[in-house]
């Protein structure tokens, strides 16, 4: 069957917002029909079942995510520094802000992943291919900071992530920005910095 490539988009769209508001459990292909207004059995024509659905969706959160590439080259014109990757990150959590429901989709998915083997396994392959994505980017263009720093500032930044979206009483008493900061200056220390061989790039996508 011939297939609207718009179409799919819309209704992974839809999806994502069911998954985000009701959680997995109420992620159907007809509620992803009635929240798209698209007539019964149309998600069915485009997805073989909820798990083929799952992982179409988990591609699309990515996709809705993935920052502008203006932004994030006028960001890098300035010479590598501490205050290249905080500005980096803040635009991370601006993308998070405006797309709320990509990211508690994407938590959703953590979740059900753990009762599904098969989406564990493909959730896997993602996450670890996005965060060599991140370490590559980070140490191919200079920024401060080695291979064992970037990873544990993407775990800071996951788990500043995850409480602003769920739970953001928790960080109000704080400044976000000088939380960012201060978790950029202490887990990549100057001195521990790319020289530029590893040539491997980062798409600020924790």
């Amino acid at each position: 069957m011939r297939q609207n490539p718009a179409r799919r988009t819309a209704l992974l769209d839809a999806a994502i917002e069911v998954l985000a508001r009701e959680g997995s459990r109420g992620l159907t292909l007809r509620a992803v029909d009635k929240e798209a207004a698209v007539p019964t059995g149309t998600a069915s024509n485009y997805f073989t079942n909820r798990t083929d659905l799952l992982a179409q969706v988990m591609r699309r959160t990515r996709e809705r995510l993935t920052p502008d590439p203006a932004e994030v080259a006028g960001t890098l014109n300035a010479e590598p520094s501490h205050e290249v990757v905080r500005t980096l990150m803040l635009q991370l959590v601006d993308r998070m802000r405006r797309d709320r429901s990509s990211h508690l989709a994407m938590l959703e998915l953590r979740l059900e992943a753990t009762r599904r083997p098969e989406l564990h396994a493909e959730l896997a392959r993602f996450f670890t291919a996005e965060l060599d994505a991140n370490i590559d980017f980070h140490l191919g263009h200079g920024l401060p900071g080695d291979r064992t720093g970037v990873v544990v500032l993407y775990l800071a930044m996951l788990g500043l992530i995850v409480d602003d979206l769920t739970v953001p009483e928790v960080l109000r008493p704080h400044q976000l920005d000088a939380l960012v900061d201060t978790m950029v200056t202490r887990l990549l220390p100057a001195e521990a910095r790319s020289d530029g061989r590893n040539a491997e790039k980062f798409t600020n996508r924790p």
